[in-house]
């Protein structure tokens, strides 16, 4: 059964105009706004040479100041620390292997505090309420599977070792003192956590689970006694509890919901109160456990109609506010606003070139997989042209163990705009739904997991939506092994298919991932396959080893950097089937990693995706 949304009919819209591909993909005018923590100033990522940087000016008005000026690749994010020093995280190339950046509000100084080659950092708690100078962070300097947490003087530099990692901890938690007090460790299958009663305090196991179970630590009680954590012990769904502290005892059931887990837990820090929880059906939804937390969203609410609303950021006082308001037919635009005055002061139209009367709806779509789970969606139809007969593109999220959202997306957006309906789906496994729907994509890759997408495209083309004879697939990661796997195990289905960053075997998937991910690799093994255990299964599931199936034109893009998907990957496929006369394009950029980053890379891969897709889909 198709459930659509109340938007208007795609059919009913007058057909828009074919923007250029360029339009979808470029920076944003601005992004990322925040505020310091005295509500003084305020910061956002603006564009410099092709790449985003840090810009500030007061918030009560005057000049604009550009902070950093990178000119390899964009600042994807930053925060501040005080109110006169913003650090970032930046890798090269796209390795991954993040350095801490910091930068002088006063004097522009930037300097990079983590300077260690084939060093990965990772921010464990920014300090905000203990230290003017110091955060927190983990490295992998000492050993490059685990993260020793260090003490980060973002002024001088200085590091001092806090924690050394005994050698199982994948994750790390402060209390509100920002004293480190949990850790989780793995054993590749089974999970532990860990706390202790202060910084002096030896670390005592408190619950063991398997890694199919979850207790994931959100934040300490306001009084750093007892924990908040998403669990689904004894559950399908994940729900939010407060357990004790020293022994694991679940106490209090703080909010679940029957249908889908609950996704994030939410509160103040002036107030020391929980605000609210998140969870996804087909759009973000939240549920307020706060007062002034909900009467301040339904007034922002009030204030945009028609748009999603979050806030992004605030001051330290919680009196203003970055507040984003976006919906699936734009980026929408950013907003400060003052909760004594009740003003809200636009800041920025992302991206205005792209008109929302001119972008099609994303409506949620469920149907029956041929073993009969209800699989959910979305499905994006153009703008202007009656559902019928459409050509189509599935688009497999990557991950897999994540799911896809309501809200804009320029990929979809650029493929409905050239006259392509467009399928996401929440195959099994994308997270969300429950541990039972998660649990049936074990060892389904190229399997299951594929038949799902199959049998979406299938239920269209019994609708009289799609064209059967012009179905493309489109994913990146694992949605590029999808599409690898679609043409590979349903070679009379798809007419064209292009693969971003995708697996094609996977033996040399999993030989080549990044060390900080070996502790997990048992638990890769019980999810996708063990090579030794499993040969017949992995091989069986992998594409490259079999392209003599592959008939289907194939577009292959790919990060020479790539850490997770390694080039030899891509190279593998686009060998073979050269080797047997099939149609490949490849593009290969050197400085990028697991997806392209840079602008000018964007611009080129989407635009030969775009004539690619034309050139064997024809739409009209």
């Amino acid at each position: 059964m198709l459930t659509f949304a109340e938007t208007t009919p795609a059919a009913d819209s007058p057909r828009p105009p074919r923007i250029p591909v360029r339009d979808f993909f470029k920076n944003p005018v601005s992004r990322g706004y925040q505020l310091s923590p005295d509500g003084q100033t305020l910061s956002w990522l603006q564009p410099w040479e092709s790449r985003m940087n840090i810009h500030v000016r007061p918030v009560a008005g005057g000049e604009v100041r550009r902070l950093t000026g990178v000119k390899d690749r964009d600042i994807e994010d930053y925060l501040w620390k005080g109110n006169q020093t913003i650090i970032y995280l930046r890798d090269e190339d796209g390795d991954e292997n993040d350095h801490v950046h910091s930068v002088q509000l006063s004097s522009g100084t930037t300097l990079d505090l983590t300077p260690f080659k084939d060093v990965k950092a990772l921010l464990i708690d920014d300090l905000e309420d203990q230290s003017e100078t110091d955060v927190l962070i983990g490295l992998n300097q000492r050993n490059p599977e685990i993260f020793d947490v260090h003490r980060l003087n973002v002024i001088t530099g200085t590091l001092t070792l806090v924690q050394e990692n005994p050698g199982n901890i994948q994750g790390w938690l402060t209390d509100h003192d920002g004293v480190l007090r949990v850790a989780t460790t793995t054993d590749g299958v089974n999970v532990g956590i860990l706390t202790r009663a202060d910084a002096q305090s030896e670390f005592k196991e408190i619950l063991t689970t398997s890694f199919r179970e979850e207790v994931s630590p959100q934040f300490f009680t306001f009084d750093n006694r007892h924990l908040y954590v998403r669990s689904n012990l004894g559950r399908d769904k994940s729900v939010i509890v407060k357990i004790d502290s020293s022994t694991g005892r679940e106490m209090e059931t703080i909010y679940e919901n029957p249908d889908y887990d609950v996704s994030g837990l939410g509160f103040s820090k002036k107030r020391k109160v929980l605000t609210e929880v998140s969870y996804a059906d087909w759009k973000e939804q939240t549920h307020f456990l706060d007062e002034t937390a909900k009467k301040l969203h339904a007034r922002l609410e009030a204030l945009l109609p028609g748009y999603q609303v979050e806030i992004s950021a605030h001051d330290r006082a919680e009196e203003k506010f970055i507040v984003v308001a976006w919906n699936d037919r734009t980026l929408g635009a950013r907003w400060l606003y003052d909760i004594n005055t009740d003003k809200l002061e636009k800041l920025v139209e992302v991206a205005p070139w792209l008109k929302a009367a001119e972008m099609a709806p994303m409506q949620p779509i469920s149907y029956q997989s041929r073993d009969g789970l209800t699989i959910h969606g979305y499905l994006t139809l153009p703008l202007g042209r009656p559902a019928k007969n459409l050509p189509l593109i599935v688009n497999p999220h990557g991950g897999p163990w994540v799911r896809d959202t309501w809200g804009f997306n320029p990929e979809v957006q650029l493929l409905a705009n050239r006259g392509y309906a467009v399928l996401q789906v929440n195959y099994r496994g994308s997270t969300g739904y429950g541990r039972k729907f998660w649990e049936a994509s074990f060892k389904q890759w190229g399997r299951a997991m594929q038949d799902d997408l199959t049998d979406g495209v299938q239920y269209l083309v019994g609708q009289g939506i799609a064209d059967p004879k012009r179905i493309g697939i489109y994913g990146a990661s694992y949605g590029g092994y999808a599409a690898l796997a679609g043409i590979t195990f349903t070679p009379d289905l798809y007419a064209a298919a292009v693969s971003y960053v995708g697996v094609s075997n996977l033996f040399t998937f999993m030989k080549t991932i990044p060390p900080y991910w070996r502790p997990f690799l048992e638990q890769m093994h019980a999810m996708v396959g063990d090579p030794e255990k499993d040969q017949e299964l992995m091989a069986a599931a992998s594409p490259a080893l079999h392209v003599d199936r592959i008939k289907t034109p194939l577009f292959v893009a790919q990060g020479a950097q790539d850490p997770r998907v390694n080039k030899a990957e891509s190279d593998q496929i686009v060998e073979n089937l050269r080797k047997r006369g099939v149609e490949v394009e490849y593009l290969v950029k050197e400085n990028e990693g697991h997806g392209f980053q840079n602008e000018e890379n964007r611009f080129e891969f989407y635009e030969a995706m775009e004539r690619f897709l034309a050139g064997h889909l024809h739409p009209d």
